[in-house]
């Protein structure tokens, strides 16, 4: 099985499992897509619910049945602007508040079993690659100086310490 084939079939296991244990230690209170919601909150709130439409990459009409649910569930709450009574701002209730905490305390919980099967060291590298295909990875600032010593024969190639070792143990 080639690489490829191999990432697909590992990583579509892994959340699949991930994904059902989420789905029941969260429920009855919870799902993994009002979780992504609160977490949107949480950090950007309040916002309007065209606001959410580029993070979950969903439509309008999924998004107005999600907050639906969740306005029942009284996790949010919808207001009208008094400035501009055509725009609707989101934001959490208490409850919304402390369902967030549980359920990334939760998924915390999820991962660092599945992360707990290898060493440290491999899980800052699985996370350092795992980013990087993302394209989640921020490049580091260079200085002055690490530019000398890559110019010097270090990093020529602009590649990460961490990619290089990783280079260099499996040669």
């Amino acid at each position: 099985m080639d690489n490829a084939a191999e990432f697909v079939k590992s990583w579509t296991k892994l959340t699949k499992d991930w994904n059902a244990r989420m789905e029941a230690e969260l429920a009855p209170q919870l799902t993994a897509g009002q979780l992504e919601v609160l977490e949107l909150l949480q950090a950007y709130e309040p916002m309007k619910p065209s606001d959410l439409l580029p993070h979950l990459e969903t439509t309008p009409a999924a998004i107005t049945t999600l907050l639906d649910r969740m306005e029942r569930a009284g996790l949010v709450e919808r207001n009208r602007d008094e400035g501009d009574r055509r725009i609707v701002w989101v934001t959490m209730t208490q409850l919304g508040r402390s369902e967030v905490e549980r359920g990334v305390s939760v998924r915390s919980a999820i991962v660092n079993m599945s992360l707990e099967q290898i060493s440290s060291h491999n899980r800052q590298l699985l996370v350092y690659l795992i980013s990087k295909v993302a394209g989640t990875r921020e490049q580091p600032a260079v200085s002055a100086s690490d530019k000398k010593a890559a110019a010097a024969g270090g990093e020529q190639d602009g590649s990460d310490p961490v990619e290089q070792s990783t280079q260099s143990s499996a040669s």
